[in-house]
Parts: C-alpha cells; structure tokens; sequence
C-alpha cells in the first residue's frame, strides 16, 4: 500500500507543479459538478429515451448507472472504505486545495465520477459510436477533473475505469439479451394468414 500511495502522491504533485492554473480550476470543476450524482449521464439517458432509435441505448444507460450505484457507492466503497486523499494519516502535510465547488464526503475508491462516466460512455462506444466519441473525450476530462481537483487519488480513477468497462459491457448485453427475448416472444404471439383481401393477424394463446 505504500508504494500505491507514494505513486498517487507523486501524480498529485506533478498536477500541482505543471498543470494548476486559474482556467483549468474553473473548467475542471464544473466538468466534476456535471457528474455530481451522474447528473449529466442521467439527463443524457432520458433525452434518448424520448426517440425509437435510440431508446434502446438510454435504457442501457439507465442500466449501467443503476448497477453503479449499487456496486460501486453502495458496496465497494463501505467495504473498502479508503478516505480520501486530505484524510489520509499518512499525508499529515497534504493540503487540500479546496478549488472545487463542493467538497465530497463519502470514502474514495472507487471514483464514481469516473465509474458512471466510463460505465456510460462505454455502452455507447458499443452502441452508437457517433456518440460513443463525444462522451468518450468527455469521460476523459471527468476522469482527470476528479484528480486534479484532488477529490480522488489516481488509483481510486484507475479502478473506477476498470470497474466502468465491466458494468458497461455487462448492461449492454443484459439489455440486448432481454430486448431480443422479448422481440421473440411477440414473434411467436401471432400468426398471419394471408387471404384474398389482405391479410390478417391471429394471436396465439
């Protein structure tokens, strides 16, 4: 654990040292702000829901930030309960720089801004890639404003990007496998017998 925590230091003063600055304070804090309780990718999700094309894909959104959720806030981080990077005893020195618009309160690993962000981002890189890049540059900048602001070490990004690709993959495959049993069973409901003046369909019970 201490070579993790030397790495995450050393990550956090090489931002300090090369990267801060007064633009990049405000565009990284409002890029964090946006993903505030998956705000941005709920709001995303509802709007594709109003459209047959893509109504498919904003319930695979809407599934994949359920299980985030549930997996990454709800279990992972109670049970691993890291604090976070101005509560770590070990940094007695560490300054928190309080440049963001809100301070987080709950434990660290993994980073659900980033979990939600890649989770989402994910199911449309496999869906609809005209999509899948633009929310991909922008997952990018989410993951980074959650190391910049210092609210998360580089590991707890680290893990919420890997644990993101698996819940993305997961609910789109979960929700194509249900969407095609369910297409299957309207299949086989109805049957249509084909007369001289039309054709006509006649359920199946």
């Amino acid at each position: 654990m201490d070579t993790i925590y030397a790495f995450d230091l050393m990550v956090f003063e090489w931002i300090q040292t090369h990267l801060w600055c007064k633009f990049l304070d405000i565009v990284m804090s409002v890029v964090s702000l946006t993903g505030e309780t998956g705000a941005i990718w709920i709001v995303f999700a509802i709007v594709l829901l109003f459209f047959k094309k893509t109504r498919k894909t904003g319930i695979m959104m809407g599934v994949a930030l359920i299980v985030m959720l549930i997996v990454n806030d709800n279990i992972l981080k109670p049970l691993i309960a890291r604090p976070r990077p101005f509560d770590y005893p070990g940094w007695p020195g560490f300054i928190y720089p309080e440049i963001a618009f809100r301070v987080p309160t709950s434990f660290s690993f993994p980073s659900g801004h980033t979990c939600a962000a890649v989770a989402v981002t994910t199911v449309l890189l496999i869906q609809d890639r005209r999509l899948g890049i633009p929310a991909a540059v922008y997952a990018f900048l989410m993951c980074f404003s959650r190391i910049y602001l210092f609210d998360h070490y580089c590991t707890d990004v680290f893990g919420g990007i890997v644990l993101g690709i698996i819940i993305g993959v997961a609910a789109y495959y979960l929700v194509d496998f249900i969407a095609g049993l369910i297409t299957k069973r309207k299949a086989t409901k109805t049957i249509v017998v084909v007369e001289a003046d039309g054709s006509t369909e006649i359920p199946l019970e």
